[in-house]
């Protein structure tokens, strides 16, 4: 598990893409089962408190936001540093992102708890499932300085070539909320019966062990980090340069957390079971988009890397390799969940109504997944050559100028199922932006 580092600059394309993405892979299945876990569990508690942890969700979208978009602005600034032989300055980012956990952590903590109502009624949390939402929020909400923690190392860790490591800190976050999660809501055991606040604290538990190891990690005597105290005094320059990539990707998934406040609001109309359906069609979602986040985040350090070498003819094959194992993978994600829909979902609960609303829903909801790997791919490419105001604005024309936009039109004509139909259509109108721009950068790398 331990290794010391991959060369990202030589070597076969597919299969360094490979050893780059799979730890990646596994990490993002882990998250996405993570929050299948956390559905799969309420579900069984009640359709009222799956709805409340849909209710959540866009606050979890926006601790992920923060941490993703920290940690991909250190991760290509260290891959950049390394890949330009300056390991001092990598070293200087690692310092930087324990700095900014903690004082981000404190951020968030305290609006949360000063106004917990006032917040989830803006997420679309409506007066009956209120007091559940309350509940599972104010007690996840302590552990987002661990969770900023883990998220930001598992990109630095793979920024230094060391993505089975990253694998490791994720793996062990999900395994200990897998194994607790049911002890704590439904009080198995010795352990007291806590309901959605036992989900709660079962992640808080999870983020705390994924923080801990993600140090350890950092420390090890084999790291290129080498950290040193004197890394941990805050560098501005390095802050700003950190930003100047990660702002941009805290951007996008602030506006994923923003189509979520959407999606609630607009389903908050139609009752708790439309709700508690969007949380079981977006986590399915999820697990196969997670997945290729997992691929593109195993492109960036390597676009990164050779980038800063030089070496754009392997830049440009390494894309070309990624794409197109996405679009596979993508294909037959997509035919296989269409395909078996009613019985992936009977699996999540036994409620023969949220079944029923749910399997139409969910292959209206699936129907342009194919085209979401390349565009993960594209993405992470523009981030990874450092353009992440690039990223950030095709993010931006999906889910701000399109997808919300379509949230709000298409119930108007077509009722519910025009909820389900934004996303597929946007995704089908961002892919030809995506792809045109992508193709432009790709062609004045190949000259």
């Amino acid at each position: 598990m331990i290794n010391k580092g991959l060369d990202l600059g030589r070597g076969p394309i597919f299969p360094m893409l490979m050893k780059m993405s799979w730890p990646s892979l596994v990490a993002m299945l882990a998250v996405a089962l993570a929050n299948l876990i956390d559905a799969f569990w309420l579900a069984r508690l009640s359709t009222q408190a799956l709805a409340a942890l849909t209710a959540c969700f866009p606050l979890q979208m926006i601790f992920a936001a923060i941490g993703i978009g920290t940690g991909v602005g250190a991760g290509s600034y260290a891959a950049r540093m390394f890949g330009a032989n300056q390991p001092v300055k990598a070293r200087q980012a690692a310092g930087q992102v324990i700095f900014l956990s903690a004082g981000l952590g404190l951020l968030t903590i305290i609006p949360v708890i000063l106004a917990p109502d006032a917040i989830l009624k803006l997420f679309g949390a409506h007066e009956e499932i209120l007091p559940l939402a309350r509940q599972y929020m104010l007690t996840i909400v302590w552990g987002t300085p661990f969770l900023y923690l883990l998220i930001m190392a598992s990109n630095l860790l793979r920024a230094e070539g060391r993505p089975n490591l990253s694998m490791a800190v994720v793996l062990i976050f999900t395994i200990v909320l897998i194994i607790l999660e049911p002890f704590l809501v439904f009080g198995w055991g010795p352990f007291p019966k806590l309901g959605i606040a036992g989900a709660g604290l079962a992640a808080t538990i999870s983020y705390v062990a994924g923080g801990v190891l993600s140090i350890l990690f950092l420390r090890l005597k084999t790291s290129r980090y080498e950290m040193r105290w004197r890394y941990l005094l805050p560098h501005l320059s390095i802050c700003r340069s950190i930003y100047q990539t990660g702002f941009p990707t805290v951007i996008m998934n602030l506006v994923v957390g923003g189509v979520m406040i959407a999606y609630n609001h607009i389903l908050t109309g139609f009752g708790p079971l439309a709700l508690a359906t969007l949380g079981l069609c977006f986590r399915l979602y999820g697990l196969i988009t997670m997945l290729l986040f997992g691929i593109g985040y195993g492109v960036m350090p390597l676009v990164a890397f050779n980038e800063g070498a030089g070496q754009f003819q392997r830049l440009v094959q390494i894309v070309r390799a990624a794409v197109r194992f996405s679009v596979l993978f993508s294909g037959i994600s997509s035919l296989l969940l269409i395909l078996f829909a009613e019985p992936i979902l009977t699996a999540f609960t036994a409620d023969a109504g949220l079944v029923t609303a749910a399997v139409p829903a969910f292959r209206i909801f699936i129907a342009a997944l194919v085209l979401v790997g390349p565009v993960i791919v594209w993405i992470n490419m523009f981030i990874g050559l450092g353009r992440g105001t690039t990223a950030m604005l095709l993010m931006l024309f999906r889910d701000g100028f399109l997808l919300i936009p379509l949230l709000f039109i298409l119930p108007n004509i077509l009722g519910i199922d025009g909820v389900w139909m934004a996303q597929p259509i946007s995704t089908v109108l961002a892919f030809f932006l995506v792809l045109f721009l992508s193709a432009r950068q790709i062609k004045r790398f190949s000259k």
